[in-house]
């Protein structure tokens, strides 16, 4: 969105080609979102796939066409100018000129630089406003707000537009939680424009092409912080200023700020899976690393440094950084790591950031979390989801970091990233005047003195539950003081909107079965407010719009688009299995229903298992007929599983189970999960892997007879992986026996023996050994009778 004179409409917001196309990035973030990794690093320098978002921010501005960039830094200025030096596009013939820019230590909004800026009187036209953290592939002559899939729950607004000339005539912020189930729009605006749009699925990406008074409208007004909520809300509703602003909705291309942790994961997602085409990790990557592109969106460094054990496992949509090394049977699944990585033995790193340096122990686990550079998690350590560890950190071993944790160095253990700080002072220009000498100095002070006081209120119990070797402190939860004023979007529960690994269902959900009498009262209130809606006082001067709940009406768009998807796939699939397709064009159709629909992967392969495993018809008595009407189904239908557009063998499996542990179809579990292994869908390291998931067990699943499914489920995989090992221990005896043996011929056993016997997937968990003995007995197909 851009202010402009009233005469003037998007067309006229560019200024003419000749003229140099200005921007300006406010680099400090103005929110503790990242804490603490942001304690000794602004957010604009984290790395995103591997690149400063810095780096992402001026390729995307450069791809826009600008040429002159100007940089407002406040926190860590001498890291930020030391960053923009080292940059490629800094060197000559780049195309762009970047100027940092230090503002005053009194800067704590992005009202407050906008006021700097116009004290500097660096702006001399129109010019582009962004942020340090914007990941974008569009050209500003063609956007100035952009539409896509990255949406945040916790920061949100409405949008009403006239849609003959694209004028913004109300604004409104909406925070997720609590809900808001209303807008307020002025009853003069629907008086003076017989046909609006009121938006409320729209994502501000917050790049604003402005005219060049935007700066002198700060500085007379110094209660505008925020540019959306107060300076875009206040130019709407004053009839002084006599300003407009013009909003243009995309179609195409992309654009997203990383404004919080969830963000950082959904961005980071998009641009593994190429939606930020042509700034993808192996072409034109902002940190001018090389990558080799692979199926299933995988990317590895191209200069052969990275060690692969032959038996580790890579899941899709992961990015592996150079002389990083994964040991045996280590799994790194929907994850980036960067240089210099280490996942030791055994590991498994899912849906999780490592920066450089990071190392994983053996038999670790890492969950949905973001670590430092140069965080060491010694073995049989386990990060649960939502966390975040700072630089440097030592856990373990046999530690469990608790989900939402939020860890950094102890003060007297960071005496070497003290050191590379003064390094970095130390590459700046010499002739930096004493103002901004004596800043940085300020951002150190207030370091350690947020540093000390979390120190001062450490708990020894949770500090010894982070292992012997630990130099971790533990930052507190966010908590909020009823005597505060505190920002409703700052607010400790709309942040869990905001967080990685946090789907915060139990603020916008809530059991029927367990309403309170004061919260019925309190719904029955409610809803006369709705009743009284449709009759509103006619004098008011309002007129106030019901939002959907439980957050808002996108919420609700995107449950209808996923259960229209739902129905068209079942259409589709119903056609398929009646009609006889073959496996490749039922996967065509459904690629085509999704790419349509934008939907994820998985709800594509559960709509795929639902089908299958609803066709598979139960038979009287079950046994020997059971098992081949699930393994007919199986072979017919189970490579579709994998053509959908993944394979995800372990989410196949956790799909299974989810499906038959809330349908009537549980006793089929077992059975159905051998076939899938019998036809290689899923391997053994696949059905471990499900089983050592905490939800695979019904943890946090609710209700408590969902829960005890799922957890038969469990017991039956853990007969499976019984019979594994068995199977794993006959095979060694064999060979033992082989080699004991005075004939030179080997034993050749049957192909299908090597596999779980079928029968061992029965979920009656009395019947399992029994069923495997009988059809052992009836095939005359066993270990024994092939070593005889």
């Amino acid at each position: 969105m851009s202010p402009n004179t009233a005469s003037t409409g998007k067309d006229n917001l560019i200024a003419d080609e000749e003229e140099v196309l200005q921007a300006v990035i406010l680099a400090d973030s103005f929110n503790k979102r990242f804490k603490p990794l942001t304690t000794h690093k602004p957010r604009c320098l984290l790395p995103i796939c591997n690149a400063p978002l810095l780096d992402w921010t001026f390729e995307s501005l450069a791809l826009a066409g600008v040429q002159e960039i100007f940089v407002i830094c406040r926190s860590h200025a001498e890291l930020v100018k030391t960053a923009i030096k080292n940059s490629k596009w800094s060197k000559p013939g780049a195309g762009l000129k970047i100027v940092p820019i230090v503002t005053a230590k009194e800067t704590f909004t992005p009202g407050d630089a906008m006021r700097d800026i116009y004290t500097h009187g660096i702006i001399t036209s129109d010019f582009v406003l962004v942020t340090g953290d914007l990941v974008s592939n569009i050209r500003i002559g063609d956007v100035s707000g952009v539409n896509h899939r990255t949406r945040s729950k916790g920061d949100s607004a409405v949008f009403v537009i006239d849609p003959e000339t694209s004028k913004c005539l109300h604004y409104e912020a909406v925070t997720g939680y609590p809900p808001k189930k209303y807008t307020s729009i002025p009853r003069e605006i629907l008086n003076e424009h017989p046909e609006v749009e009121i938006r409320n699925d729209l994502i501000d990406c917050s790049i604003d092409i402005c005219s060049v008074e935007v700066p002198s409208l700060f500085q007379d007004n110094f209660d505008y912080g925020d540019v959306r909520r107060d300076f875009v809300h206040g130019v709407l509703t004053s009839d002084l200023l006599m300003k407009s602003i013009y909003c243009y909705i995309a179609k195409e291309g992309y654009a997203a700020r990383v404004r919080d942790t969830r963000s950082y994961d959904s961005i980071s997602k998009d641009i593994l899976s190429r939606w930020t085409f042509p700034l993808v990790p192996d072409d034109n990557h902002p940190g001018g690393h090389s990558y080799e592109h692979l199926r299933g969106n995988k990317y590895i460094a191209k200069d052969n440094s990275v060690i692969l054990s032959r038996t580790c496992k890579i899941g899709n949509n992961t990015l592996i950084g150079s002389k990083s090394q994964i040991a045996d049977n280590a799994q790194v699944m929907a994850s980036v790591l960067g240089q210099r990585c280490i996942v030791g033995a055994g590991s498994v790193v899912r849906n999780s950031y490592l920066f450089d340096g990071a190392v994983v122990g053996p038999n670790c686990v890492v969950e949905h979390s973001i670590i430092g550079s140069g965080v060491h998690i010694k073995e049989r350590t386990r990060v649960e989801r939502g966390c975040l560890i700072a630089d440097g950190v030592v856990v373990g071993p046999q530690a469990t970091v608790k989900p939402f944790s939020r860890l950094s160095k102890r003060r007297q253990d960071s005496d070497d990233e003290d050191d590379e700080f003064e390094d970095a002072e130390e590459q700046c220009e010499e002739d930096d005047d004493d103002d901004e000498e004596g800043e940085d100095g300020d951002d150190e002070d207030e370091v350690d003195s947020e540093l000390e006081d979390v120190e001062a209120n450490q708990d020894p119990e949770a500090l010894a539950k982070l292992g012997a070797g630990t130099n971790a402190i533990i930052w507190p939860l966010p908590a909020v003081d009823e005597d505060e004023d505190i920002d409703e979007l700052e607010h400790p529960d709309n942040q869990r909107l905001m967080r990685i690994g946090d789907d915060a269902s139990d603020l916008v959900l809530s059991d029927p079965g367990s309403v309170t009498s004061s919260e019925s009262e309190s719904e029955s209130d409610s809803d006369d407010d709705d009743d009284r809606f449709y009759g509103s006082n006619p004098a008011s001067s309002t007129t106030s719009l019901p939002l959907g709940t439980p957050s808002n009406l996108v919420a609700q768009a995107d449950s209808a688009v996923i259960s229209e998807f739902q129905q068209e796939v079942k259409q589709s699939l119903d056609r398929a299995f009646a009609e006889g397709h073959s496996v490749d064009n039922a996967a065509v159709e459904l690629k085509t229903l999704r790419m349509a629909s934008n939907v994820s992967l998985r709800l594509v392969r559960e709509a795929v298992i639902a089908a299958m495993v609803n066709r598979i018809k139960i038979m009287a008595g079950g046994g020997i007929p059971q098992r081949q009407e699930i393994a007919s189904m199986i072979s017919r239908w189970g490579g579709l599983i994998d053509k959908i557009g993944g394979v995800d063998p372990v989410e196949t499996v956790e799909v299974l189970q989810e499906y038959c542990a809330s349908s009537d179809r549980l006793p089929l579990f077992g059975q159905i999960l051998a076939a899938l292994y019998q036809d290689d869908i899923v391997d053994e390291d696949d059905i471990r892997a499900w089983h050592g998931n905490p939800k695979a067990q019904g943890q946090d699943v609710k209700p408590a007879s969902l829960q005890d499914n799922y957890n038969k489920c469990w017991v039956t995989g853990a007969h499976m992986i019984k019979q594994f090992d068995e199977q794993d221990s006959d095979e060694e005896s064999d060979e033992d026996s082989d080699e004991g043996s005075d004939s030179g011929e080997p034993v050749v056993k049957d192909p299908v023996t090597e596999k779980l016997p079928s029968a061992g997937a029965n979920s009656s968990e009395e019947e399992l050994c029994e069923e495997s003995s009988d059809e052992e007995d009836e095939e005359g197909n066993t270990d024994e009778d092939d070593s005889e």
